[in-house]
């Protein structure tokens, strides 16, 4: 039976996990975000930058997607070897290191051959993709695939790497690593002062991948675990445990990919720059969203998987809510500022150079309409999470697999018929993202009961706290004629002022626990 001393002392270990971690992707965010800026000063949104993202979606795939954290073989990994590992203070079992290694050499063998195949039908990929794309855009981006393809190899690894080192609670180089790629393409850029077709941007990415994977291995060799290659995949019930996981799961997240080409195939018929905008506004969308999703959910899987290995059941439901409250109750914030100061932003962070007041505008407008996700994005990624937690990633591939056809739908009505063009292209990206959550929070029913009506009266407080703030602080910017920056500070200042003094007059607990850590800080 857990105490009450047990459960502070995990929760009070989550939020100190929580807090570094979100200060280090924080730092991880801006360092991403000043990336974006010189990439947007030398290529705008011009058909050289859409040729670039169209191709970057498949390192994406691998990096971000598949070998990032929350990724699929960083689930993977943290799932199984959290059970088989019984003590992180020891060396580890020599059926751990041979799962590692097996693990290691079957998807470096995988990857491979992926690689292959995608350079030797860059063009056929992107002219299926970009249908609607000029003969130069189809080419340019066979061009960056083919220079970028080999970080699909490298993608699978980190994720393997990152789930090792976040099963014995090292959270700081995983959070900071993706920085190294940033760094790289910010210097390449600097020193060479950019090129015409986007050679030296492929390129960087590649580097900055390699050099993201190497920075793993040290700390991994370290802890206890060296590669020795092997494939021992024949009656190997813990191997067959990662792929139980995997497989779904890689799918599943292909799946999210797939939503990802059909959204550049309809892109590939709007204007120049159209892919370019989005992907712009999907950064800064992950700028925020990011950082909580990352800082909560990162410490919290490992303890879901450990809570549901033990059967605790009431454990599960009671950091479900926390964690998911609590992301609740910084989203909403987040949403009134896209919203009332999204062009401001984007006017201040990326309109220079080769980006001009059409390129903002397009940015804000794909920002404005995906900011409606957030609240299904957070919590998606949440209960996806508890679904890990019982070795179950069926479900979620399921439910992704059911909302392509949902996708293309949304993305024909709202872009062909309804002409919204680049935002009905994330409105519908918020309509399945919304899809997602509302099923997969139903299906979980089959193996826990949450606690869903705390969480959604707490949700429906904050979100009157939040309509209220809303209303005064865009009657406030109206008013307000300045610069920016000083409208950005003031508005988001009264923002949160408002809001949160409207959820501590209703007594929300989340509000209550931050005015109470600024008084302790301000005391201190």
């Amino acid at each position: 039976m857990q105490t009450n001393l047990d459960s502070d002392n995990k929760t009070t270990s989550i939020l100190k996990a929580a807090w570094l971690i979100a200060v280090v992707t924080v730092v991880s965010k801006l360092v991403g975000f000043f990336r974006d800026i010189i990439v947007a000063n030398y290529y705008g949104a011009t058909t050289v930058s859409d040729a670039y993202f169209y191709a970057y979606q498949f390192p994406a795939l691998a990096i971000t997607l598949l070998g990032g954290i929350g990724g699929p073989f960083h689930s993977a990994t943290v799932a199984v070897f959290t059970k088989i590992i019984p003590n992180l203070k020891e060396k580890p079992p020599e059926v751990a290191e041979k799962l590692f290694n097996t693990f290691l050499t079957t998807s470096f063998v995988f990857f491979t051959v992926l690689t292959i195949i995608l350079f030797l039908f860059s063009n056929q990929i992107m002219g299926l993709i970009i249908s609607d794309g000029s003969a130069e855009l189809v080419n340019l981006a066979a061009l960056h695939l083919r220079i970028m393809c080999p970080s699909m190899i490298i993608g699978g690894l980190i994720g393997i790497y990152y789930g090792i080192l976040i099963t014995y609670k090292e959270f700081m180089l995983p959070s900071l690593s993706p920085i190294v790629v940033s760094m790289v393409i910010i210097v390449a850029l600097l020193f060479t002062g950019g090129d015409k077709s986007g050679v030296v941007l492929a390129t960087a990415t590649v580097v900055g991948a390699l050099c993201q994977l190497i920075l793993q291995i040290p700390k991994v060799r370290m802890i206890g675990y060296k590669i020795k290659p092997n494939f021992n995949i024949i009656n190997n019930p813990n191997y067959k445990s990662i792929l139980e996981l995997l497989f779904p799961a890689v799918l599943s997240s292909t799946i999210g990919q797939v939503h990802i080409y059909i959204d550049m195939f309809f892109s590939s018929c709007l204007e120049e720059g159209a892919w370019t905008a989005i992907g712009f506004a999907n950064r800064v969308f992950q700028f925020p969203v990011g950082i909580l999703v990352t800082a909560f959910l990162v410490p919290l899987f490992p303890l879901f998987s450990r809570l549901a290995g033990e059967k605790d059941f009431d454990g599960i439901r009671t950091y479900f809510n926390k964690g998911v409250g609590v992301l609740f109750f910084a989203a909403i914030p987040i949403i009134i500022g896209i919203l009332i100061l999204g062009y401001d932003g984007v006017k201040v962070v990326f309109e220079r150079g080769a980006f001009n007041d059409n390129a903002t505008f397009m940015v804000t407008q794909a920002l404005w309409f995906l900011s409606f996700s957030i609240l299904p994005y957070v919590f998606r990624d949440s209960i996806t999470r508890v679904y890990y937690s019982f070795n179950d990633s069926a479900t979620p591939f399921y439910v992704a697999f059911s909302s392509i056809v949902l996708k293309i739908l949304f993305n024909y009505i709202l872009v062909k018929k309804l002409m919204l063009g680049i935002g009905g292209i994330t409105l519908s990206t918020s309509l399945v993202t919304l899809f997602n959550a509302t099923v997969l929070g139903i299906l979980i029913s089959k193996k826990i009961k949450l606690n869903y009506k705390e969480l959604f009266i707490n949700l429906f407080k904050m979100c009157i706290a939040g309509a209220i703030t809303f209303v005064i602080c865009y009657f406030a910017s109206k008013y307000l004629h300045t610069h920016e920056l000083v409208r950005i500070a003031l508005i988001g200042i009264l923002c949160l002022i408002v809001y949160t003094g409207l959820n501590l007059a209703m007594k929300m607990e989340y509000a209550g626990e931050l005015a109470k850590r600024v008084m302790e800080k301000i005391k201190k």
